[in-house]
């Protein structure tokens, strides 16, 4: 089942996020569209898979992700060939729109959801492989969504890899995920709607969202920051994909962080870790080693961030309710991620350039690490952060180390 994820985010990521950025600018000669409208699209599909996770997320929690997952890598299909198509600005936009649905379906929530409750107690070590390699997903497609735009136009390109996605992910969410669906065993319930509604989830959502709108502002904006300090931009870009190695790194590393910390404590640190990375970036001006250090560093942050908000719902209430609320938790980080991009540069308007918005993210940084230490309930014991299936207590009589 792990093997099958990695391979489904890889693929699924790479085609529907990040061939996109690659495809952008030819989008925009070829048909004489604005990069803000064709941008516009592109967000608003972030948007429409934050708010169909919520029923999603539902649906996985008694279901499985077998049939989600399959669900979204069929529609993501035709909606690529929709937007291959496109027309006019409104259609390529709608196709976008569907395509958000297809995300909700195929992309980290339901695979984590699923890693979750296969994985029991093991869950650390499932989701950071995942996180692993699903983090090459930019590197395998980006370069060849580039070769594909040599030899195609964007619509041709689109339209292979379309036919990648369906003879990969569809097979392969069908006939890999067919492991049935364990029931958990809990000490105590708690009820998704009571959870919702408790201040602890609350101020998570709050923290959550804060801190993805300060990590994926970075990301976006850190490239004009460096031009701004001098660099050059391909050594800008070098800077920013150093910091993919990064966030190779954090992940690696997380297993052990989750081990010797609270979850209280390590929330905060990473939160925290982030905000100061993030406002030095904006306070030295210089030297260029020192400046791609520091992105370095800001991808370390961000590779863990990611584990962070996956374990946040079975850190503090268990794993019985994961995926509803997991898709409540998804929707403002999801908003605020996808308003990052866009705000980062707006501020940087405002304030008269890029080192005053880090400066500002920085703070923004601080309040959420701030904030994430009122997010755990005063029962989160080791029956919520230790959930097991009966399958996992089972296999604990006999052979411990048996997969899943």
């Amino acid at each position: 089942m792990l093997i099958v994820l990695c391979s489904t985010e890889i693929i699924s990521w790479g085609i529907l996020y990040y061939a996109f950025p690659v495809l952008l600018p030819t989008i925009s000669a070829q048909t004489g569209w604005s990069l803000a409208a064709i941008t516009a699209g592109f967000s608003a599909s972030q948007i429409v898979a934050g708010l169909v996770g919520v029923p999603v997320g539902k649906l996985l929690d008694r279901r499985g992700p077998r049939a989600i997952m399959t669900t979204g890598s069929i529609v993501a299909v035709p909606a690529l060939i929709m937007l291959e198509t496109a027309q006019s600005l409104v259609w390529f936009t709608i196709a976008w729109l569907l395509i958000g649905v297809a995300m909700a379906g195929v992309f980290y929530a339901p695979a984590f959801a699923a890693l979750t409750r296969w994985y029991g107690a093991r869950r650390v070590s499932a989701l950071t492989a995942l996180t692993l390699v699903a983090g090459l997903a930019s590197t395998v497609f980006a370069p060849l969504t580039a070769v594909l735009n040599t030899h195609l136009d964007w619509r041709g390109t689109y339209l292979v890899l379309a036919g990648i996605l369906a003879v990969t992910t569809v097979p392969l969410h069908l006939f890999g995920l067919r492991l049935p669906w364990p029931e958990i065993e809990h000490e105590a319930e708690h009820h998704p709607s009571a959870v919702a509604r408790s201040r602890p989830f609350i101020v998570l959502t709050i923290s959550m969202s804060l801190a993805a709108f300060s990590v994926y502002a970075v990301v976006v904006n850190l490239v004009p920051l460096l031009t701004e300090r001098g660099m050059s931009t391909s050594a800008a870009a070098v800077a920013l994909g150093l910091g993919g190695v990064g966030q190779v790194l954090g992940r690696l590393g997380y297993a052990r962080l989750a081990a010797r910390t609270s979850v209280r404590t390590r929330t905060a640190l990473v939160l925290l870790a982030s905000a100061v990375v993030t406002t030095l970036l904006g306070v030295i001006p210089g030297p260029a080693l020192l400046l791609i250090a520091g992105s370095v560093l800001a991808g370390v942050a961000r590779g863990i961030f990611t584990l962070v908000q996956a374990t946040a719902i079975t850190d503090r209430w268990g794993a019985v309710h994961y995926g509803q609320l997991s898709g409540l938790l998804a929707v403002p980080v999801m908003l605020t991620a996808a308003i990052a991009p866009w705000a980062g540069s707006a501020m940087a308007a405002w304030l008269g350039g890029y080192p005053a918005v880090f400066v500002v993210l920085g703070v923004i940084g601080v309040l959420a690490a701030v904030l994430s230490t009122a997010s755990v309930p005063r029962q989160s014991s080791s029956s919520a952060t230790r959930p097991r299936t009966r399958r996992s207590m089972s296999s604990r009589i006999g052979r411990t180390d048996s997969m899943p």
